[in-house]
């Protein structure tokens, strides 16, 4: 594919001239009505036919118009069609009309299943999508343990969506932490100055393996996984805990209180190298008010990495983690946590007499 050829959309209806290329993956089309479109490469099939093959006829300017005419950058020509695309209304997926709602900043990830009728074998594409009337240079990464990875950047047009990357199962962990980091701009024109955001988001990676979430949406024909990163200007907020903080601020709060109330800690059994922790959510925050599963199962989770990151130099040191029978939910998700990022350190369920099916046993090495 190169610049001047004629190409038609897979998916989409619509087709056009290749005007140019944005980094190796998204290519600029140029509609009949004069619209650069960018789309993915793979997304468009280069064609033989006369569809797209429309001429473009150049109403010539009067000559006492031809002076202003020439001086004018910004006032194309009139093009006219070709008689056979006369009453035809082609459908224009990118068009970037500046909306009164579209002031304020709205951005958001997507992820699609490439093959819904077999999505336990199916990869998945994701997309960032800008649904405000600002521009972006942005930045997604993942997270790498304390590091980062950019996985795509590039420059986000207003009122569109760009393709980020794909990928299948095997790399779903490798996107539980992601971070988009985003500088909004209007070129050309003044605007009402927004900050640049850093925004950090958990990826619920079970969702992907349950069809029903994927849903109907205005961005796309077929169903998406979409989370939110701004909202009406505002950057979403999840719960990226740590847990002496936490406990600070519960501490702070309760200030002035004539009564003591009690305050959860891990608990050393006296006498042994045993450190239990009660990760029932009672136990370890004040309120959950505001809280969905998701953001609960996170915040138990960061108490499990903060209490094994304090204790990771104890050799030969046994955490006991009391998570509850339950559905097995968060007993499961500890053990892959402690499979993927503490490998060296061994764990069983804890002692049945004591705990029950309820607990598991790490021991430090």
């Amino acid at each position: 594919m190169k610049i001047g050829d004629k190409v038609r959309f897979i998916y989409e209806c619509g087709g056009g001239v290749v005007k140019g290329f944005r980094g190796k993956d998204v290519v600029l089309v140029e509609d009949k009505d004069g619209f650069e479109i960018p789309m993915p490469i793979r997304e468009c099939v280069v064609v033989d036919t006369n569809e797209y093959n429309f001429q473009k006829k150049t109403v010539a300017p009067k000559k006492e118009d031809e002076t202003a005419l020439k001086r004018s950058v910004k006032q194309p020509a009139k093009v006219v069609a070709d008689d056979d695309w006369e009453g035809v209304e082609p459908v224009v997926t990118y068009k970037p009309a500046e909306r009164p709602e579209g002031e304020r900043l709205n951005v958001s990830l997507a992820f699609l299943p490439m093959d819904e009728k077999s999505l336990s074998n199916s990869r998945f594409e994701a997309y960032i999508i800008n649904d405000c009337n600002y521009s972006f240079y942005f930045t997604y990464m993942s997270a790498e343990g304390r590091s980062w990875r950019v996985r795509a950047n590039g420059m986000l047009e207003p009122n569109s969506k760009m393709f980020l990357e794909e990928f299948g199962r095997e790399e779903l962990n490798d996107i539980e932490h992601v971070c988009v980091q985003l500088i909004p701009f209007k070129a050309g024109k003044s605007f009402a100055l927004k900050p640049a955001m850093n925004i950090e988001r958990r990826i619920d990676t079970v969702k992907f393996y349950k069809l029903h979430l994927f849903r109907e949406n205005p961005f796309f024909d077929e169903g998406a996984l979409i989370y939110d990163i701004v909202v009406d200007d505002k950057p979403t907020k999840e719960i990226f805990t740590d847990a002496a903080e936490i406990q600070k601020i519960i501490l702070e709060n309760k200030k002035g209180n004539t009564q003591p109330q009690k305050t959860s800690k891990p608990n050393l059994t006296k006498g042994t190298d045993i450190l239990e922790v009660d990760l029932h959510i009672e136990e370890i925050i004040e309120t959950t008010a505001g809280m969905n599963a998701f953001d609960i199962l996170n915040y138990q989770l960061d108490v499990v990495r903060r209490t094994m990151d304090e204790n990771i130099r104890n050799r030969g040191m046994k955490i006991v983690f009391i998570h509850g029978k339950g559905d097995g939910v968060l007993r499961n998700a500890i053990g892959q946590e402690l499979r993927k990022k503490y490998p060296r350190c061994l764990s069983q369920d804890a002692s049945f007499q004591k705990y029950g099916f309820g607990a598991t046993m790490v021991i430090i090495k």
